[in-house]
Parts: structure tokens; C-alpha cells; sequence
């Protein structure tokens, strides 16, 4: 294994400090693991948060600021953040508008989720939640009880934390989040396996002329392993299984990111782009808006994934509101 860290226990916390040392903008609470913005919440708006395993940056640190969440809660590498993280950011960035937790699917993050939302309002917290589930690879995974949260998480918190910061109150900004996840459908592939720091090794073994299609963000496994093939026969495949579940018909607006896994070139990821384009345009489906680039991550694993919304004119509204975090930053 080489890795650029010091002691694979203290990846997280040395982590969390050069974050803290490079975005002043940020206010890292190294004693809870909460990341949130420097200047606190607006009295009266809604407050976002999010989190769950490290591992995945930017995801979801990378994405509190203006416009997006108020704070991230990032636990161990691959591990759901406790209870514990989440009532302490809900206590710190509680504008006394409410608090939406926006929470992937695995069964470990939902869990310490609503036992989090259970302690806030014990506390006088009212919270709402978002489930993210738009993986369509797989039903019932490694760690997860239906279908996976993936990269709808970034159009959720993108979207439903415009709204937010507009002064929407919780129920409108909840509702929108659902919305959005509800028009989302991913697809992913691996090339490699990742490698963990605490174990030192990949996390699955793959014969170099084949690929894990289908498979979760923390390498679980897909579909199927297959042989490796031109990239726009792997997007055919991808493009078929978020189709065959959110049909597409001429003239809808998407918004479509195609996101690497942390080990895959930006180079890659414009051809993957290119044959989602040219397919999606032989379908007559307009491509409105797009991201291409390291969103979603596994650590080091070399694959991608494919995240398409249904947009309608309200979702490119909020899309296009001015944000201003870390890893996306427009209009601000």
C-alpha cells in the first residue's frame, strides 16, 4: 500500500485539521468531528446537514457552504458517523427554522440518523430527513436494505439547500429534496478496487481485463463482473438501467454528472461524458445542465458513475443559485 499518510488511525483527524487549515470559510469542531460554516446559520433558515463514512471526498465536507449544507458529519473511513456528531451539529447550526438531515441509504448511516433526530428533538430540534436511494444496480446490498445512496446525494444537497437559503421553510425544502431523489437514477463502474488505509490492501481482487459493473461506493459488489470493453458500451449498459427505471422521452431537461471514483482521469471522464451526450441526443433528451469530475469518491478505486435527473424548470432554478463551497462554487 502507499498512501501520503502518517498512521492509518490517524487519517481522519489529520484530515479534518489540514480542512480546517485550508478553508477558513469553515469551522471544524476536531472534538465532534462537525464540519460547518464559519459564520453559523441565518436565524430563521433551514439548516442541512449531512455525512457518513470518510472516504468519499468531497462528499460530503466539500459541499458546506453557502448554498449547500451547513454542516457535515464525517465518521471513520467507510463507517457511519454516531448519533452523537449528528445532535451536535443539529445543536450548532439550528437556526430555529428546523434541521433536514440528508441521508444515503445504507442501513448503518440510517440507523444513527434517525436515532440523531430522535436526541434532536429531545432537545427542542424539529428535523426532517431525506432518504437518497438512487442506485439502480443493485436492490438489497452490502449494507443496505434497498437501493443505494449515491451521487443524487449532491443534486439533493445542491438543490434543496438553494431552496433553503431562498427562506423556504422545512416541509418545502424537505419535500424538494424528495423530489429531486425521486427523479435521480445512478449507475456505477469499477475498474479497480480501492484500498482502505487500515487494511492495506484492495477490498476485492479484479483480473485486469475485467470490470465490477454495477458496483456500490464503498466497493460492493454489482451486477456482475465482465470483461473490459470501449467506454461507450459500458454507458450503453449504465444509460439502459437508469432508462429502464426513470424513462426518458424527447425533449426532457436532465441534469447528468458524471462523477470518477478517485482514481480514474478527468480525461476519462470527458469520454464517458461525451458517449452519455451522443446518447442521451439520439433519444432527443436534452442535456441542461452537467458535472463532470471527482464528486463521489471511493478512495482510490478507477471507475465511474453516471447520475441522471428529471429536471423540471424549478430544479435548474435552484440549480443555477449561486454556491459557494469547497468543491462547487458558481454565481457567488
Amino acid at each position: 500500500m502507499k498512501k501520503l499518510i502518517n498512521a492509518p488511525e490517524a487519517v481522519l483527524d489529520e484530515a479534518l485539521a489540514g480542512i480546517a487549515a485550508a478553508h477558513p470559510e469553515l469551522r471544524v469542531d476536531a472534538e465532534n468531528k462537525v464540519i460547518a460554516r464559519a459564520g453559523g446559520t441565518s436565524t430563521g433558515k433551514v439548516a442541512l446537514i449531512s455525512g457518513g463514512g470518510s472516504g468519499h471526498e468531497p462528499l460530503h465536507g466539500g459541499f458546506v457552504g453557502l448554498g449547500m449544507l451547513d454542516a457535515a458529519c464525517p465518521g471513520e473511513v467507510f463507517t457511519s458517523p454516531v448519533p452523537g456528531q449528528m445532535l451536535a451539529a443539529a445543536q450548532a447550526v439550528d437556526g430555529g427554522s428546523g434541521v433536514l438531515f440528508i441521508v444515503k441509504n445504507y442501513t448503518g448511516d440510517v440507523l444513527n440518523f434517525q436515532m440523531a433526530a430522535e436526541l434532536a428533538a429531545e432537545k427542542g430540534i424539529t428535523v426532517e430527513t431525506v432518504l437518497v436511494d438512487d442506485d439502480v444496480a443493485v436492490q438489497d446490498s452490502t449494507w443496505t436494505a434497498g437501493r443505494r445512496g449515491t451521487g443524487a446525494t449532491v443534486f439533493v444537497e445542491k438543490i434543496a439547500g438553494a431552496l433553503a437559503e431562498k427562506g423556504a421553510d422545512l416541509a418545502a425544502v424537505a419535500e424538494m429534496g424528495k423530489r429531486v431523489n425521486a427523479a435521480s437514477r445512478s449507475f456505477a463502474v469499477a475498474l479497480t478496487a480501492c484500498t482502505t488505509p487500515a487494511s492495506g490492501k484492495p477490498g476485492f481482487d479484479l483480473p485486469e481485463d475485467e470490470i465490477e459493473v454495477g458496483v456500490g461506493i464503498h466497493g460492493e459488489p454489482g451486477r456482475s463482473r465482465e470483461k473490459l470493453r470501449p467506454a461507450k458500451e459500458i454507458v450503453a449498459t449504465a444509460l439502459d438501467a437508469i432508462l429502464a427505471d426513470q424513462p426518458l422521452t424527447a425533449g426532457d431537461e436532465t441534469i447528468v454528472m458524471v462523477n470518477g471514483f478517485g482514481g480514474t482521469p478527468l480525461i476519462e471522464l470527458y469520454v464517458v461524458f461525451n458517449d452519455v451526450s451522443t446518447a442521451l441526443a439520439d433519444k432527443g433528451v436534452v442535456i441542461a445542465r452537467s458535472l463532470v469530475g471527482n464528486y463521489v469518491t471511493s478512495l482510490d478505486m478507477a471507475g465511474v458513475s453516471i447520475t441522471v435527473c428529471k429536471a423540471d424548470a424549478d430544479m435548474l432554478s435552484l440549480w443555477d443559485a449561486p454556491v459557494n463551497t469547497p468543491a462547487l462554487h458558481w454565481g457567488a
